[in-house]
């Protein structure tokens, strides 16, 4: 419990028009588990197999400590994506894979609250992971990968610039089954919304 309490994120923070992103904080344990809890059944088919605690208090504080060490060692880059006025919790993104030398990309990852999927929330959040990713980290590379019939995830990466490459055969463990994904894969260069209207304490 202790070492729960003493683990500090950086303080990062990317505003876009309706949503912002910053890294996970202890205090996001309650939203975090409520919105989990009523959007298990829409979220199960497109992630890894659920554990039994999956949406407990226990299950967040085992998260908070590896999104920590990931920010830590540089090897992953966890936010959530939280409402402009309410300040609600509407989702994650991830920014995992972090590769450097020769290669200098990563991989995305997200997940969006049922209440609020279908509304845009999440095209703005990943443009503001972009932002980070180029901007701030200096990659040259960010891929991400979905279900093949997952029409809602590929517009919204077609939204923002990325390019289909093909198909990575039984790529993922998602729900319990290895499966084909789509691959997709955006370069700093390339053309790119840009949402982001404040950027404060950016981590170096």
């Amino acid at each position: 419990m202790f070492g729960f309490l003493a683990i500090r994120m950086p303080a990062v923070r990317i505003d876009g028009p309706r949503v912002y992103v910053r890294p996970p904080r202890r205090g996001d344990e309650r939203q975090w588990v409520h919105l989990r809890r009523i959007s298990k059944d829409f979220l199960v088919p497109w992630e890894p197999t659920w554990p039994s605690d999956a949406a407990t208090p226990a299950a967040y504080r085992r998260r908070y400590r590896r999104f920590c060490e990931d920010w830590r060692t540089r090897a992953a880059f966890a936010f959530f994506v939280f409402d402009q006025d309410s300040d609600e919790l509407l989702g994650g993104i991830t920014l995992s894979n972090v590769r450097r030398g020769v290669s200098q990309s990563g991989s995305i990852g997200y997940w969006m609250g049922e209440p609020h999927a279908g509304k845009g929330y999440m095209t703005e959040a990943v443009a503001l992971l972009l932002y980070f990713a180029f901007e701030t980290l200096g990659l040259y590379r960010v891929e991400a990968a979905c279900l093949p019939h997952n029409e809602a995830s590929r517009r919204l990466l077609r939204k923002l610039g990325f390019k289909e490459e093909g198909i990575a055969r039984r790529y993922l463990c998602i729900n319990g089954r290895w499966q084909d994904h789509m691959t997709h894969a955006i370069l700093r260069d390339d053309p790119r919304p840009s949402v982001v209207s404040r950027a404060t304490s950016l981590y170096a």
